[in-house]
């Protein structure tokens, strides 16, 4: 099954040095309909302007995911390691049980950074929290899935959940296809372009939901770039996410 959600039906928040959308339940966004797909349970399309930071903030028992869209992202936390991630980067900083700190800081001064953040809600609980980051290029990506982000021992970074995230550049009239399995959802966004699902017309920002057993088929109509995430349905609650 494949739900299309719009642009336009994402809330929008407007920081005045940040714009969001936040697709799921999120901070002082509150809506009981949207709480994720599966272990999914956050994703944040983020634009910063230049020279702004959000300053060192806590998190605990989940996994911070980060692909860098446009801009020069400059990442530091409590662990002391810190760097710049350009467009295409992947990010995935796994918050162990007692918790650490983290920041995101546009380094240009004269433009606009924008990335997607997301969490996916490990399957154990983790002691101590660990940065993986890699740089990936355009080239990696076009024509075909480019999977960042998977459980040990596959391609991309590393998760502590049964969850895959691929990217793809698809030009105009190409065409890529994934299978979800039974029990399985996903969560497709359009960061810039137009293409099909199924049949079904997105555009830039637009997003779709979906409940496995599902065959994907897109079509590019232009030049389209396209976040794909596959996670279990269920799945324990585990840390501070056990409590309910």
């Amino acid at each position: 099954m494949l739900t299309v959600r719009r642009d336009s039906e994402i809330h929008h928040e407007d920081g005045g040095w940040f714009q969001a959308r936040w697709h799921f339940s999120f901070d002082r966004y509150r809506d009981p309909q949207q709480l994720g797909v599966g272990a999914l349970r956050v994703f944040n399309d983020d634009r910063i302007v230049a020279g702004a930071e959000w300053p060192m903030h806590p998190h605990r028992d989940i996994e911070s995911l980060t692909y860098v869209v446009g801009g020069h992202f400059e990442h530091a936390d409590s662990l002391g390691n810190h760097g710049q991630l350009e467009p295409g980067a992947a990010q995935v900083m796994s918050f162990g049980h007692a918790g650490d700190l983290h920041s995101e800081r546009n380094a240009s001064q004269t433009e606009a950074l924008r990335f997607i953040q997301f969490w996916i809600l490990p399957s154990k609980i983790s002691r101590e929290s660990t940065v993986q980051q890699h740089q990936y290029s355009v080239v990696d990506r076009t024509n075909q899935w480019l999977q960042i982000m998977s459980p040990p021992g596959e391609r991309g970074l590393d998760l502590n959940q049964d969850a895959r995230v691929w990217v793809a550049r698809v030009t105009a009239g190409g065409q890529l296809s994934r299978s979800l399995d039974q029990s399985r959802g996903g969560y497709a966004y359009v960061i810039d372009g137009d293409m099909t699902v199924n049949g079904q017309k997105l555009g830039t920002g637009d997003a779709a939901k979906i409940h496995g057993p599902e065959d994907l088929l897109i079509v590019a109509t232009v030049d389209t770039e396209i976040i794909l995430v596959d996670t279990p349905l269920r799945h324990a609650q585990v840390g501070i996410w056990a409590r309910g």
